[in-house]
């Protein structure tokens, strides 16, 4: 997978109340995806635009499109890419 491929899998971050609660009690990071995003897209494009490893991936389709769960193996791993992306 190329940069250019990883950024139209990895829309945006999402962050809400819930989701930042996520960040802090379960090492997990939402993002807003592409609706054709596979999981196993989804964790390559992690690894290929933020270098972190991703563990786990949870899809949901909502109203405002598909968000991915990304639960990432080091501990500390969504705070630290939360930081470094400006969300907390």
């Amino acid at each position: 997978m190329t940069a250019e491929e990883a950024v139209s899998v990895i829309i945006a971050p999402y962050v809400t109340e819930k989701t930042y609660n996520q960040i802090e009690k379960e090492n997990k990071l939402s993002f807003k995806v592409s609706e054709r995003a596979t999981k196993n897209q989804i964790i390559e494009a992690i690894r290929i635009l933020y270098e972190a490893e991703a563990e786990e991936v949870n899809t949901a389709r909502t109203m405002q499109g598909k968000k991915a769960f990304v639960k990432f193996k080091t501990p500390e791993a969504a705070r630290d890419l939360a930081t470094k992306l400006g969300l907390v």
